[in-house]
């Protein structure tokens, strides 16, 4: 089913839930839609003026994950630091092995229990904290995370590199868990928002990875000091979330986003359409004396958003048992030639700048397209049909290979195919699914609803990122 428009959809909008009559509540949204509709010259819905609103959110999604990203590209730096700062002699076995040899597992759990917990957190917090709160505090930690790092690029660990792996991990994280909180705050802000904006916070977020992947490159091309590189990383990642403190700040002054930040949950049933218009704009979210409920409820969020939940954590458990464990060890048939391409390039640029490109391409068209529509079968019959890329990519020149030899796709071009549709399928249908996710439910649940939204896509990873550590030693 197509999605004609925005407005098909409700306009949710973040509330404090209240017990009301289900009459009392169905003549309030009656009404609301009325007045929705057909909106009087005080509610006349303003434009995105230069698409400012648009710009902001996504930036914020590049904000949201560039410095995770960024954490994560560096990992020639974390290995040099974590070496005492020298290499060993030859044949002599490095310091701290197990921490060289098990860094990027420790690093995937300092990130992913910290966010699954905050998550959960986060949900509880919906109603206690605001949202602009929960929003400055967030980047005010991961700010000051990266300053922390920064600072330590120039500081010789040498004498302290157990103290330091420690320091790392820990701030690790402490990031992984505070992005998680922000990205999830402001993905449940824009439920109230069109789905434009939704999108283009989505979108961000691919934009952050495709930044970071090219950075990779231009610093493999280019670079002569892996400390050179950190403090590049890092110094890029204190001022991109500098400047989205500032944008967010800035975001409230848009008529634009005022008016969607507003209420529309009336405290009562009014007379008629002027009262309504006039007081939803400035009366609290609940009736005086009403019982108020801090926690949203989960069961109704969860019977609207099963069908979607599904297709996300789908959509994710198959592209994280692909990428990275999967695809970044495929190396180029001519391998032995000697060729930079087929060499220094060729993963960093199929594996990760190819994927993280395609994903940013499929998130981006959902702006114009939007099909299937949310309660298609096509939508979850297309998430399916991902299973088939699995073998694709196990089939292609995978290295090492110790218990399938067979390499079935004899040529450079198919992984660069592969990845394409992979990181293409997983922008689009993963963006559709999170956009639709608040569209399907009440105005009030919409904040919470997108904080579900990103505890699926959580839990799609963490099950990928187990069953691509089983599939590598079948391999």
């Amino acid at each position: 089913m197509a999605i004609a428009s925005e407005d098909d959809f409700h306009h949710s909008s973040n509330s404090t839930y209240r017990t009301a009559s289900s009459s009392l509540r169905a003549d309030q949204e009656a009404l609301l839609e009325k007045l929705l509709d057909h909106p009087p010259p005080s509610l006349q819905r303003p434009e995105d003026r230069f698409n400012g609103a648009y710009i902001i959110f996504f930036s914020l999604g590049i904000g949201g994950l560039l410095p995770w990203n960024f954490f994560v590209t560096a990992k020639e730096y974390w290995i040099f630091k974590l070496r005492n700062c020298s290499s060993p002699a030859p044949g002599e076995k490095p310091e701290d092995s197990d921490i060289l040899n098990y860094l990027e597992s420790y690093l995937s759990i300092a990130s992913t229990v910290p966010s699954v917990l905050c998550l959960m957190a986060n949900f509880l917090l919906v109603n206690r904290v605001s949202t602009h709160v929960r929003v400055l505090a967030s980047l005010t930690v991961m700010l000051t995370i990266f300053v922390v790092m920064t600072v330590l690029v120039k500081v010789d660990t040498s004498s302290w590199t157990h103290g330091f792996f420690a320091v790392t991990i820990t701030c690790m994280a402490v990031l992984s868990g505070t992005a998680t909180i922000f990205n999830s705050s402001v993905f449940g802000m824009t439920g109230s928002f069109p789905m434009r904006n939704s999108q283009a916070l989505i979108s961000g977020g691919g934009m952050g990875g495709t930044i970071s992947a090219l950075a990779a490159l231009v610093d493999l091309a280019l670079s002569r000091d892996v400390t050179d590189s950190a403090l590049a990383f890092f110094l890029t990642a204190d001022v991109f979330l500098g400047l989205c403190v500032g944008l967010y700040l800035l975001l409230p002054r848009l008529e634009y986003a005022r008016y969607y930040m507003r209420s529309v949950w009336p405290a009562h049933v009014f007379s008629g359409e002027e009262q309504l218009a006039q007081d939803s704009l400035n009366a609290p979210l609940v009736a005086p004396g009403s019982n108020i409920s801090t926690t949203p409820p989960l069961r109704p969020i969860l019977k609207k958003t099963a069908g979607l939940g599904f297709c996300i954590i789908y959509l994710l458990f198959i592209t994280s048992i692909i990428f990275p464990a999967i695809s970044t060890n495929i190396e180029s048939l001519d391998k032995s030639s000697g060729s930079p391409w087929t060499t220094k390039f060729f993963i960093p640029l199929t594996a990760f700048l190819l994927f993280n490109f395609a994903d940013l391409c499929g998130r981006q068209i959902t702006a114009w397209v939007q099909v299937p529509g949310p309660r298609s079968k096509v939508l979850p019959g297309l998430v399916l049909l991902r299973t088939g890329l699995v073998p694709l990519f196990v089939f292609c020149n995978y290295q090492p290979r110790v218990h399938l030899q067979t390499v079935v796709f004899l040529s450079d071009i198919y992984p660069i195919l592969f990845s394409s549709l992979l990181g293409f399928s997983n922008g689009y249908l993963s963006t559709l699914a999170l956009i639709y996710g608040p569209k399907i439910v009440s105005r009030e649940l919409a904040e919470a609803t997108g904080v579900v939204m990103s505890f699926y896509m959580s839990l799609g990873l963490v099950f990928g990122s187990a069953c691509s550590a089983l599939l590598v030693h079948l391999i």
